[in-house]
């Protein structure tokens, strides 16, 4: 179906609904693209999955769905055997830990008599590996800290990380508080420069204390000194910092690698989680509606019960019943302005493409579509200046492309044509 007759019906701010209720990134591409579908089988089954989502969510509430990230970059890693960094870890527990969330989700108490076989499809390719989530989020505890528990190694190097700067800052504050050169320090504390403890010193007693100057303040009045007796202290907290980047590359490279043999599963359980977050998107935004499931006919006819344009509000909206294509296939409606002419066009084209997209309707129980094979429209005006054109002319251009391109199972609707030739 082609997209500028789609957008004449509004169908393009369907999809903007549905875009922001979808959570995760893919649930909001597949959103995005969503188009009417002309094949009859296909649309059927598009709508059963909603249709299964809503009773879901009847019988269990809304699954919890939070944001993942698409892992096109975490898989690319991991297929060249290369090693993941924190947050991509982290990442990759979050996907397996919303996957066991979606899992308990649907098969927690499941009735065996309540049969959603559509989404039990989806939900059984669910892949859920609970020793490497709980590993990896037991070694990494955000995207900047390894836990000292990550290997007896690491713990270890901490350990005597932690020790030495014990003894470090004891020495310190024992030299900062002598009575013999508490008078040369600017201010009573330890600080860091370029990985080394040091001392603000003020900067006219420089020379009274040995040792290495690494920074000097704005105002140049304080100068940051590592006392030459900390010297070799502060070497060994530098091999410890060594010590401590390797293993953590090691654990890292470790927790990498039990992802290898996975990564087909890690894939396609982020497409099934994406496309359970469009279908229940789907789902939200029909009971939102207070939509039904249409019935697809394949005698070429349109039976709207109570239909409501999707964008008017349901307390102000008239709801119409509309009836095409059984005892005739060509329908005109007159009326006074603001009757409701154009309004009750868009509704017609607006809930068939809704329905061949496989959304539920806002209509009454009952209501028929037929899926056809494109949908037109001509509704509103469309003068552009660039290619010169009336609105006259560009209305001419419109019916013109219509009847080149409309067949016998075409919806064509035409707005206000009388009036305007």
């Amino acid at each position: 179906m082609e997209q500028k007759y789609i957008n004449k019906l509004e169908f393009n701010k369907i999809l903007d609904v549905l875009t922001d209720i979808c959570i995760t990134d893919i649930g909001k591409d597949l959103a995005k693209n969503l188009q009417p579908c002309n094949n009859k089988d296909a649309v059927l089954n598009l709508l059963k999955e909603t249709t299964e989502a809503v009773s879901l969510i009847y019988k269990k509430n809304t699954p919890e769905i939070f944001p993942i990230s698409d892992i096109d970059y975490i898989s690319k890693t991991l297929e060249s055997m290369g090693t993941l960094n924190n947050k991509s870890l982290l990442e990759v527990a979050k996907i397996l830990a919303l996957s066991a969330t979606l899992k308990s989700y649907y098969y927690n108490d499941n009735d065996e008599n309540f049969s959603l076989p559509i989404l039990e499809n989806y939900f059984s390719m669910l892949y859920t590996n609970p020793s490497i989530q709980e590993n990896i989020q037991k070694c990494i505890l955000d995207e900047f800290t390894v836990s000292d528990d990550a290997s007896k190694e690491l713990l270890s190097i901490r350990k005597k990380q932690k020790s030495l700067e014990e003894t470090i800052k004891n020495k310190l504050n024992s030299f900062i508080h002598s009575s013999s050169y508490s008078k040369y320090i600017q201010e009573n504390l330890i600080t860091i420069r370029n990985d080394r403890y040091v001392i603000p010193v003020k900067e006219e007693f420089k020379t009274m204390i040995k040792g290495f100057i690494h920074d000097i303040s704005a105002s140049g009045s304080t100068v940051f000194i590592e006392p030459i007796s900390i010297f070799e202290l502060n070497n060994e907290i530098a091999n410890l910092k060594a010590e401590e980047y390797k293993e953590i590359e090691k654990i890292l490279t470790r927790l990498s690698s039990l992802l290898y043999p996975i990564i087909n599963e890690l894939k396609n359980t982020t497409k099934i989680i994406g496309k359970l977050d469009f279908i229940f998107a789907k789902a939200k935004y029909a009971i939102k509606l207070n939509a039904i499931e249409p019935e697809i006919n394949d005698k070429k006819f349109v039976k709207l019960l109570g239909a409501r344009h999707p964008f008017i509000d349901e307390n102000l909206v008239v709801p119409i019943d509309i009836n095409i294509g059984i005892d005739f296939s060509t329908l005109v409606i007159t009326g006074p302005n603001t009757g409701g002419k154009t309004v009750t066009l868009k509704t017609v084209g607006l809930l068939t493409l809704m329905a061949c997209s496989g959304l539920h309707i806002p209509a009454k129980e009952h209501s028929s579509i037929y899926v056809f094979d494109n949908v037109f429209a001509d509704i509103g005006d469309e003068q552009s200046i660039q290619e010169s054109l009336s609105t006259f002319s560009a209305h001419m251009r419109n019916i013109i492309e219509i009847l080149n391109n409309s067949t016998s199972n075409s919806l064509v609707l035409l707005d206000e044509l009388g009036s305007r030739y």
